[in-house]
């Protein structure tokens, strides 16, 4: 998944400065959009669909109960069409993500994912009739060697079973989904990526005008705020519609299903209890004033300023190292940080420069932000940047090479069994994150360079933890009002400054306009409550890396079993072998009590 907070810059790299970028080669999938092979695929998928439906449909209890092979059978035949339709509208997403704006990438895209549609009608079926196994039955096939290689599986997929509804408005839902929150997720991006802001006289795109946020000139991050939310105001009727339609769909789909709490159907999916992601809020918002509120008073003061403007959060420390960093030295940072970690990881986060895995520049059109996708495992992950040369890009780049390393590992279960949930989808790309992080402190040879080091540290767990939250608290607000009628713009941004003030603290001034900020964050459009699961992994990798500093030799294989699990694993199961239980009331605490300690050293250093 992409990256929700924005990957800042102070200001647009010159192309000599930043050297050869890579852009990425697509043709492992396809050759193009145009090939043979994607016009004969798109067939097969259809044809092997309606097969499969026609072979399968009606038997699986028979199958269960009288021919556990045949079930089997049947469930690999399933995982092989799950492998290709994957691999087109992986490669459909990809092409598009390379060019939103252009339009026969956007009629590629619309074009093939209407036709793995209707191809996947025809294994809806599947699951819903696997979940109608009595269970007594089901148990006693999963003592066969042949299915008990995906009780994994089986088992995550019978948690849906009371929230399943009847097939034929399965059937209509799905079908549905093209011209309802499909269509409404191609509109948003589509619109997004099309904005222009104007600063200093140039139209620029959404991304250089979110990086000069970070630009040492306050009077440039002024003009960028002000671009940003003039746009942003002339286009609140369209996300206010976007996200007003969306919060109703999701609505009408959680009724059906009988789900009881609005982000219910997120924690299904993640595989983890409401109990525990609420202890997770409880403690990140405790701990603001801990946190946030602490911080940005401190940076106030180094900025020479009462309070900073919603456009100063983000800016540089007045002698940060604010030079252009390279595309190879970044590249060099984040092998050797992995390197020292384990050679492996490093061999096969290489694999993503040598073979055409990445795609660095960003162009006009261009998805904005970062993202690692898994495609297939009969494939390999590719790696979406915006690089712009700035030590928060060298830290992306480490945070998506994670990514594509916990899903190069997670492949080999197979496309039921690869795909991560996602509050376990952000440990590698955190632990990532963090060995390149201590790498590069250690690097600071003076106190200066070392209070820089840790107050960026500082700010980016602020972003991936407290800001996560606050956007989990702002959409818990969104979906619970929508449910009393449609909101108006005014009343979406209430809620948005709400959320901010709280978070923030009294240090942070909520600028007019900051208001309108709410409409740009793709998570709230793409994957609703989805962002817990960044703080989550960030407070997950903060214990996790305490042990691998105290630990013994073999952290690294305990490391290397948990990535390679993927998804045949519960997260209790997963972090067992290393001490630690998410269920626990002070994990979250602990975690937590990394980022104190680091807001607690800057404190010291700023006082000698």
């Amino acid at each position: 998944m992409p990256r929700n907070q924005p990957v800042y810059s102070p200001k647009t790299a010159a192309a000599e400065d930043l050297g050869s970028l890579p852009e990425w080669d697509l043709t492992d999938l396809y050759a193009g959009m145009d090939s043979d092979q994607v016009k004969g695929d798109l067939s097969e998928a259809l044809s092997r669909a309606v097969t499969f439906e026609t072979s399968y449909k009606g038997r699986l209890e028979q199958l269960a109960s009288e021919n556990v092979f045949g079930l089997t059978t049947a469930i690999r035949a399933y995982e092989d069409l799950e492998d290709l339709m994957g691999r087109l509208i992986s490669f459909a997403g990809l092409v598009y993500a390379g060019n939103t704006s252009d339009p026969a990438t956007q009629k590629f895209y619309g074009d093939v994912q209407e036709q793995i549609t209707t191809a996947s009608t025809h294994l809806l079926f599947f699951t819903l009739e696997m979940n109608r196994i009595d269970d007594a039955v089901m148990d006693q096939a999963m003592e066969d060697a042949g299915l008990s290689h995906y009780r994994p599986w089986i088992t995550d997929l019978r948690k849906g079973k009371p929230y399943q509804l009847e097939d034929r408005v399965e059937q209509l839902f799905h079908e549905k989904s093209v011209t309802g929150s499909g269509a409404w997720n191609r509109l948003f991006d589509e619109t997004m990526t099309s904005l222009s802001f104007q600063v200093d006289g140039q139209d620029l795109g959404i991304e250089p005008t979110l990086n000069m946020l970070q630009d040492p000139s306050g009077d440039v991050r002024k003009a960028a705020f002000d671009a940003l939310q003039s746009t942003f105001s002339r286009q609140l009727p369209t996300f206010t519609l976007i996200t007003n339609t969306l919060a109703k769909d999701k609505e009408v789909s959680d009724r059906w299903r009988k789900f009881a709490d609005i982000a219910d159907d997120r924690h299904l999916s993640n595989r983890v209890e409401r109990e525990v992601v609420d202890a997770l809020v409880l403690a990140v918002r405790e701990a603001y004033p801990r946190l946030s509120h602490r911080y940005y008073k401190m940076k106030a003061k180094w900025l020479g300023m009462e309070q900073l403007n919603a456009w100063d959060r983000n800016a540089p420390l007045p002698d940060a190292d604010t030079r252009i960093i390279p595309w190879t030295e970044a590249k060099d940072t984040v092998l050797a940080a992995y390197s020292r970690f384990s050679p492996d990881m490093a061999e096969i986060a290489n694999r993503f420069f040598e073979r055409g895995w990445i795609d660095a520049p960003a162009r006009t059109g261009k998805a904005p932000g970062a993202f690692a996708h898994p495609t297939v495992p009969s494939s390999h992950p590719y790696v979406l940047l915006n690089y712009q040369g700035k030590i928060r890009d060298v830290m992306t780049l480490a945070h998506e090479l994670g990514h594509g390393v916990h899903q190069v590992l997670a492949g080999a279960n197979g496309p039921l069994m690869a795909p991560t949930p996602l509050t376990l989808a952000e440990t590698a790309s955190v632990f990532g994150e963090m060995l390149t992080f201590k790498s590069l402190l250690e690097k600071a040879d003076n106190p200066e360079k070392k209070k820089n080091m840790l107050a960026s540290k500082a700010e980016d767990m602020l972003n991936t933890v407290v800001r996560q939250i606050a956007f989990y608290t702002f959409e818990r607000k969104v979906h619970t009002e929508r449910r009393n009628g449609e909101l108006t713009a005014d009343k979406i941004g209430e809620l948005w400054m709400s959320v901010q003030s709280e978070s923030l603290g009294p240090a942070v001034k909520l600028n007019d306009g900051y208001e309108t900020f709410w409409t740009y964050i793709p998570h709230f459009i793409h994957s609703p409550f989805y962002v817990y699961a960044y703080a989550f992994g960030d407070c997950l990798v903060n214990s996790l890396y305490a042990v691998y500093e105290q630990a013994d030799a073999g952290f690294q294989d305990k490391y290397f079993d948990l990535l390679k699990a993927g998804g045949t694993k519960h997260h209790s199961e997963l972090l067992a072998p290393f001490g630690l239980s998410a269920a626990e009331p002070d994990f979250w605490r602990k975690g937590l009590a990394v980022i104190e300690g680091l807001i607690d050293e800057l404190e010291q250093l700023d006082r000698h």
